[in-house]
């Protein structure tokens, strides 16, 4: 039986906030079955915000969460490595408003949570959220849709008018180890251009190249990059951490061209309204993927196909 998991140690890790620039610590802490990913601040005497999409506040550079006042930013990167290694219960302790960003990646959060023994099997049946039907968003060129499938995928592509990145694609069927050694990794990034003016607006107080991939006009600035399209594997580490707020595994194709936090949101917000509370028998008829099949590849052509 496909059974819930929890992490089966605490987990504490500590370091700054991308966007406050402050000091930030999180606790990682076993939960029961049916708890789902519930953060709390310990700041603001424990008041909790529960991973859900009723949650979702703003996305515009990072996926942050708000229930009655109460809010915890930059959550995806800890979100996409707890769903990543399968885990689906977890209270979530935050000394502040944000969750250090670490290296930009999920990595350091793979590696502890690992490192603390990764997660334990629970009594509870885990329930899985199917697509029953194509579901489809676009916003001018942004473009999303899940498709009805058997397993977990995701077909991506970017297109950026910067030489140092422009059209990237990658395809793979996530599982925990294809997550943890070809997406995880993938830093977050940004344009040098772009600091001034997110520093102006009180953002990226605390970004650096230390936590950032970083593009100037030249290219890549202070190092070299994880992987030679590691801007596209970054995007889908943030759709995994977005789709997390569904509270249990989606079994769906995924496409995405030229997506971000506010355009996953919406599909986890029309999937939660849409998606079946358990596979159906045949969660793919061939007569809907063969009509809508098509539109993965004119949406992500030539992807790279990610193995672990």
């Amino acid at each position: 039986m496909n059974q819930q998991r929890t992490v089966r140690r605490t987990v504490e890790i500590e370091g700054v906030g991308l966007h406050s620039g402050s000091d930030a610590r999180v606790r990682i802490l076993p939960a029961p079955a049916d708890h789902g990913l519930v953060f709390s601040r310990r700041d603001l005497g424990g008041a909790t915000v529960e991973a859900t999409p009723e949650a979702i506040g703003d996305s515009s550079l990072a996926t942050t969460l708000s229930c009655d006042g109460v809010s915890v930013g930059t959550v995806e990167h800890l979100l996409a490595a707890l769903r990543g290694l399968g885990i689906d219960n977890a209270r979530i302790e935050v000394d502040g408003p944000e969750i250090p960003i670490l290296d930009g990646s999920s990595a350091p959060f793979v590696t502890a949570l690992r490192a603390a023994g990764g997660s334990a099997v629970q009594r509870a049946a885990r329930r899985t959220l199917a697509v029953r039907r194509p579901i489809s968003i676009r916003d001018g060129e942004r473009a999303i849709l899940a498709l009805p499938a058997r397993d977990f995928r995701i077909s991506y592509a970017i297109d950026f008018p910067h030489p140092a990145i422009g059209y990237q694609a990658v395809a793979l069927s996530v599982d925990e180890e294809v997550f943890a050694a070809s997406i995880a990794p993938a830093r977050t990034f940004c344009l040098l251009r772009d600091v001034q003016a997110m520093r102006a607006s009180g953002r990226a107080r605390g970004g650096s190249l230390d936590n950032a991939v970083v593009v100037g006009d030249e290219g890549i600035v202070g190092g070299a990059l994880r992987f030679r399209d590691e801007f596209v594997r970054h995007k889908v580490l943030d759709l995994i951490g977005d789709l997390a707020l569904l509270g249990a595994p989606l079994l769906a194709h995924v496409v995405v061209f030229k997506g971000g936090h506010r355009l996953h949101a919406q599909l986890v917000r029309r999937l939660r309204a849409g998606a079946a509370s358990e596979p159906v028998a045949h969660p793919h008829p061939a007569q809907w993927y063969d009509r809508f099949a098509h539109l993965g590849e004119r949406l992500v052509p030539r992807p790279s196909v990610l193995t672990a």
